[in-house]
């Protein structure tokens, strides 16, 4: 059975909730660290890997799995169960790839494909990402604060990543090089968007729809997507 839509205050629950886990960048870094190593990371291996004071290193730590992010068991860490017990972060398995449900009628997505691709490709993908951008401002109303002109560009990629997660994307902001983006794990859009790739014009007009509200005008660029064969969807953006 489908679920129902996500109303204004559960979207904001679910932003929130995320943002609490993910709101700080060196987090975000230790929790795709702690991904990486299966067998699970200590407080001090990642003070090391991230120059932090253990306490520090604990209590990011402490906040993913608070989140549900990780969980945490105990086990000696030396040679032939010597030495002192120590927590071991694991990420989860539900965190494996952030997944919220989707909050879409697939049957309605496919039609939309399906018209789409019935108009020529340049003006389909107008229509779409003009769809995404109206869909990406009522998404920044439901977070509040759009229209203080406080927010960083930073702060206002991260909230539209973490937004975005809250609607099935699995996306986080990152630097690359000198380049800001926004890297989406999860295309809730699913075979729909593969068989037909102009809707990933959605996905950017959201981008813009939101951070124009949050911030003022930017100019997203999807490089890469899923629907074309790609592991992730990246989204460069410029203020």
């Amino acid at each position: 059975m489908d679920q129902p839509p996500l109303t204004p205050t559960e979207f904001s629950s679910a932003v929130t909730a995320i943002t609490s886990a993910f709101g700080d960048p060196t987090r975000r870094e230790i929790y795709l660290f702690s991904r990486e190593h299966a067998e699970g990371v200590t407080a001090a291996e990642v003070a090391r890997r991230f120059e932090l004071h253990p306490n520090v290193a604990r209590h990011h730590l402490d906040k993913l799995a608070g989140g549900g992010y990780l969980e945490v068991a105990v086990a000696r860490i030396g040679n032939a169960g010597a030495g002192r017990p120590s927590k071991l972060y694991r990420a989860t398995e539900q965190s494996a790839t952030l997944e919220f449900p989707v909050r879409h009628d697939d049957l309605l997505v496919a039609l939309l494909g399906r018209a789409l691709a019935l108009i020529p490709a340049n003006e389909a993908a107008a229509m779409a990402e003009e769809v995404g951008m109206e869909y990406g401002r009522v998404m920044a109303k439901s977070l509040g604060d759009t229209s203080d002109g406080q927010r960083s560009f930073r702060s206002a990629l991260h909230a539209v990543a973490d937004a975005l997660t809250a609607h099935g994307f699995a996306a986080h902001a990152e630097k690359h090089g000198t380049e800001l983006r926004i890297v989406s794990e999860h295309c809730p859009f699913g075979g729909a968007a593969i068989e037909n790739p102009v809707i990933c014009a959605v996905d950017r007009g959201m981008v813009r729809g939101m951070l124009g509200a949050l911030y003022g005008d930017t100019s997203p660029e999807l490089e890469s997507s899923i629907p074309m064969g790609d592991q992730v969807c990246v989204t460069a953006v410029e203020a």
